[in-house]
């Protein structure tokens, strides 16, 4: 899409309020599952902003429909309102010149708020095309948010969706077309334990725990050509003091592919580590916390045409060639329900999920002009 006059006018006299909507929801803690005060504030400014019909649905995703009936095709353009932090206080803000300073600034504050200015302009001026359009800040992308903002819509929507294209990242020329599965869990390991001087020789939950995170780092992933596995242990606690033969102690492990079947041998690896552990008498309990999925059968011409139409965007707007990836993002879940659907990016920064995060104020005017333009593509303008 080649932006009209009125267009590139909007992206440039927009800017100051896109700034201050980045800087308003930094300021609203929004931890997976507990995004309510973010979602409030987005519905209220669809509904200042011209959107009709706003909801807020179970899951916590805000929803403004354009030309939405109750039977038509929908276009789903999305970004999350959760950030990875557990904080429920604000969390430190800071400015200069060139960048904003704030963990979830980019990953995924900017993105989302570079959607709703553009969702903006269409409440304003847009008519819809063949497709209702519908502009959601949605919930649960993040950890063991598992998702959960993605599954309801297409719940909701099914086979409804045409399309969907989220907003998240870091770099405006990458397309995410194809998705990362993951299998997260929480793993409990349980011995008789007792006093440190008192039962010493009795077994150490942490100990055989230690262990068994010795063993999944021993793992050899699978190998398949154009594809990539990994593993993290990502946190590890237990144990009552320092003189207590632990009890108790646990972790939470994850496995991700971009492949099904380097998933699915994942999996049977991961389950013959924690039989082995059994197999010495160890007590191990294990829970399943996060399931994403790779992507399902898609229709081809309709998923080229999705990206078709971003990679011209990116070449239009940015004068650069796309940059393709895989990623575990919002789209995981369409894919899965042969949805087409990709990953786009509407600002640069770095240092995601991370305290020392950045976005790069100089990255918002070309950001919110390549989303204007991937938006445009479904609207008569």
């Amino acid at each position: 899409m080649i932006l009209t006059e009125k267009m590139e006018a909007y992206v440039v006299e927009h800017q100051e309020e896109l700034k201050q909507l980045i800087r308003d929801l930094c300021a609203i803690p929004a931890p997976s599952h507990h995004e309510e005060k973010r979602a409030a504030f987005c519905k209220q400014w669809f509904e200042a902003n011209g959107g009709k019909n706003v909801t807020i649905d179970e899951a916590l995703n805000v929803s403004c429909p354009v030309g939405v009936t109750d039977d038509n095709e929908v276009v789903v353009f999305m970004g999350h309102t959760d950030t990875v932090f557990p904080d429920t206080e604000p969390m430190p803000f800071r400015e200069d010149a060139e960048k904003f300073y704030c963990p979830g600034v980019v990953d995924d504050t900017a993105n989302l708020s570079v959607m709703m200015i553009c969702a903006k302009y269409f409440l304003e001026n847009g008519i819809p095309g063949k497709t209702g359009i519908l502009f959601v800040a949605n919930s649960c992308e993040e950890g063991l948010g598992n998702l959960k903002g993605g599954r309801q819509l297409v719940k909701d929507y099914g086979k409804r969706m045409k399309a969907m294209i989220s907003f998240d990242g870091v770099t405006l020329r990458r397309i995410v077309e194809r998705v990362v599965g993951s299998h997260r869990y929480r793993v409990t390991v349980r011995t008789e334990g007792g006093h440190s001087y008192g039962k010493f020789g009795n077994r150490n939950a942490i100990f055989y725990l230690s262990q068994m995170i010795t063993s999944f780092y021993a793992v050899k992933v699978p190998q398949k050509e154009g594809t990539k596995t990994t593993y993290n242990v990502g946190i590890i606690s237990g144990g009552t003091s320092v003189n207590t033969i632990a009890q108790e102690a646990e972790m939470l492990f994850e496995y991700r592919s971009d492949d099904k079947e380097c998933l699915a041998k994942m999996k049977n690896l991961f389950e013959k580590v924690i039989d082995s552990y059994r197999a010495m008498g160890i007590e191990v309990e294990v829970e399943l916390v996060g399931d994403r999925p790779c992507g399902g059968e898609v229709d081809p011409e309709a998923f080229a045409e999705l990206i078709a139409k971003a990679q011209a965007n990116i070449k239009n707007i940015l004068g650069e060639e796309p940059l393709f990836g895989s990623s575990s993002t919002d789209s995981n879940i369409p894919l899965a329900a042969g949805i087409p659907s990709i990953t786009l990016t509407s600002a640069c920064g770095q240092g995601c999920h991370t305290r020392e995060e950045e976005l790069y104020l100089s990255s918002l005017l070309p950001g919110t002009r390549l989303t204007l333009a991937n938006i445009a593509d479904y609207f008569e303008v």
